[in-house]
């Protein structure tokens, strides 16, 4: 009977197992050393025959396969599930330095044959001699000069015994806005790297603003360096992106690693040789620094140049061009590419007369690598047209500069026409008609309610009796012409607000301040909050722009740092307030964007409400 239970038990796990899918994979180092063995395995997850391996060119055959085999079964909540691996295993050794493929392999399951994948190898040289501290010295430092003058990756380090950092970047010379790697890459050998402490010294990356990079995933890989193989890990990445031109010199940074060396003293007994021992050690690593050369973007901006500076497309989509009057409109502009995504001004929309406008609402899509900032940001404008006809919308148009090209690129959308039918409530001259009467069935009788006076008894005094007015006195024409100055006067009154609210820039400058101060109270209930910080920069620079626009009556997308400052000079105001104006737009940008550079919210909203103030004051 247990021999019955057995048989039956291994069928019920052979039929599960191969009820899935055969799943036969190939598997080898990355990164393998000239002379050194390694092992290549092949698993598949079911019982297979006739392993068919590659020719392993550029590789010697050491020994193998040597085949092995694991399944397991378990049990939860009543559901059976089993898994089984076979696996053939090879050790090689490369002959020479390079980058090798080794072609799939086939086996047989069933009556099928499948087939591997192909894997790819490194083949690193054999270790170097090891020079004199003089020579490495010379040799660390021509190889750091030979690496800043590559295309692609520039850096330089400084070899202290068998632990280093190097400071790597992805070019050295730049335009402005477009964006660095910069990366900390360590490098082991001869030891175990156990952990950084806590006595980091970072650049401070003054005149960048900052994206750090996920490195939590960075896998330790084989490199050989200045002749000798390392074990190296990328532990830190930044992406930098310079805020003005000329040379930018990046400080040094300081580490301070712990080590596990081996122990090199003569063992006393039989168990020191088996097991292993180690002594920890801290060493301060100092990762040099670097200088930036940054070009400053060619004169001749065009006028709709949104500070892009990369390589971009523009796609545009409107909602309806067949609408009535007081419907909305909605036009989506698209814009795609790679560079300083997070930065970049919405395009300018110039809607026809007669339609209001409404705050675009911005979608960034937007993901960081060692390659820059790349995705999507979508800006929506909402519109709604008050009166029928035919309506144009220009092209809109956006600028940026192209690194690649060294030139200014300007992308166009193509014009919309818009058919407006009349709406509800619209009369033929365009107008709005507010209809405010009363029909026969809103009459009601009120007989039922009236109470008469009596007036039998009823006898004026003398005081009560009214004195007759002469016809032609003054008193008879103040009583008519009362009225009539005072209906005038409301005329006058009443057609000076309307006029005023027609116009919206009007409404807008007026309302300016109050729009402001409802911001930053806004602002302020936020500042306390931790896991809202970036909506209290947000929110704040939101305000210090809405307000600048309403008051200089500029588009929200035309303002910038020469329109703000022009237009203020041009109003008299002081160059001291003009500079702490750009000074807010500046730190909340910086802080919305780069967190880490610093910027406190409470300084912050004291001197964009002390801006406010002070504008104010000027009677803009």
């Amino acid at each position: 009977m247990r021999r019955i239970l057995t048989i039956v038990l291994f069928a019920a796990i052979a039929l599960s197992t191969f009820g899935e899918d055969v799943v036969f994979r190939a598997q080898a180092p990355a990164q393998v050393i000239v002379g050194r063995p390694f092992q290549m395995s092949y698993t598949v997850n079911q019982r297979a025959k006739d392993l068919r391996a590659p020719e392993f060119d550029g590789f010697d055959y050491i020994a193998g396969p040597y085949t092995s085999q694991s399944s397991s079964t378990s049990f939860v909540n009543g559901k059976r599930t089993s898994s089984f691996q076979l696996t053939y295993t090879y050790t090689l050794m490369a002959q020479k330095a390079g980058t090798f493929s080794i072609p799939p392999a086939v086996i047989t399951v069933g009556n099928a044959q499948y087939t591997s994948n192909g894997v790819k190898i490194t083949v690193l040289p054999e270790d170097q001699p090891q020079q004199s501290s003089q020579q490495s010295a010379g040799s660390n430092q021509q190889a750091a000069v030979s690496k800043q003058q590559a295309p692609q990756t520039t850096g330089s380090g400084r070899e202290e015994g068998n632990i280093f950092v190097r400071t790597l970047v992805s070019r050295t010379k730049v335009y402005e806005q477009e964006a660095i790697s910069l990366s900390y890459r360590l490098y082991v050998a001869g030891a175990e790297f156990k952990q950084f402490t806590n006595n980091m010294t970072f650049p401070d990356f003054t005149s960048f603003l900052q994206q750090k990079l996920n490195t939590q995933d960075a896998q330790w890989e084989l490199e050989n360096y200045n002749g000798r193989n390392y074990q190296a890990v990328t532990f830190y990445s930044i992406l930098l992106y310079p805020q003005k031109s000329g040379d930018i010199q990046i400080d040094p940074a300081m580490f301070e690693a712990v080590l596990l060396v081996p122990n090199q003293a003569r063992s006393r007994s039989i168990f020191d040789d088996f097991f292993n021992s180690y002594t920890s050690a801290t060493r301060t690593l100092r990762a040099p620094g670097v200088t930036i050369h940054v070009q400053p973007l060619p004169t001749g901006k065009p006028a709709s140049f949104a500070g892009g500076v990369g390589k971009f497309t523009m796609d545009s989509k409107i909602s309806a061009t067949d609408l009535k009057a007081n419907e909305a409109v909605t036009l989506t502009i698209t814009v795609r590419g790679a560079g300083n995504m997070k930065l970049l001004k919405n395009p300018a929309v110039d809607w026809p007369e007669g339609f209001e406008q409404y705050d675009p609402k911005v979608t960034n899509n937007v993901k960081t690598s060692t390659g820059g900032m790349s995705g999507t940001r979508t800006i929506e404008y909402l519109a709604i047209p008050r009166a029928a006809g035919e309506y144009t919308i220009p092209a809109v148009e956006f600028s940026y500069f192209d690194t690649e090209k060294g030139t200014y690129q300007t992308l166009r959308s193509p014009e919309y026409t818009l058919h407006i039918a009349r709406g509800a409530g619209e009369q033929d001259g365009g107008g709005t008609v507010v209809n405010n009467y009363v029909t026969k069935e809103d009459i009601k009788e009120l007989g039922s309610d009236i109470r008469y006076i009596s007036a039998a008894d009823f006898k004026p005094s003398e005081r009560s009796v009214a004195k007759k007015v002469d016809f032609g006195s003054w008193q008879m024409w103040l009583l008519y012409v009362c009225p009539l100055l005072v209906a005038l006067l409301l005329f006058v009154l009443f057609r000076k607000r309307i006029r005023e609210n027609a116009d919206l820039t009007r409404v807008r400058y007026r309302q300016a301040n109050s729009v402001a101060r409802k911001r930053l109270k806004k602002a302020k209930s936020l500042m306390s909050q931790t896991e809202h910080k970036e909506q209290f920069f947000e929110e704040i620079e939101r305000a210090a722009m809405q307000y600048l626009s309403d008051r200089l009556t500029i588009p929200t997308a035309d303002l910038n740092k020469e329109t703000i400052t022009s237009t203020l000079r041009a109003k008299g105001i002081s160059e001291t307030l003009i500079e702490q104006t750009n000074n807010v737009l500046q730190d909340a940008a910086f802080a919305r964007y780069a967190p880490s550079m610093g910027v406190k919210p409470e300084e912050l909203y004291k001197l964009t409400e002390q801006m406010i103030n002070e504008l104010e004051e000027c009677k803009l």
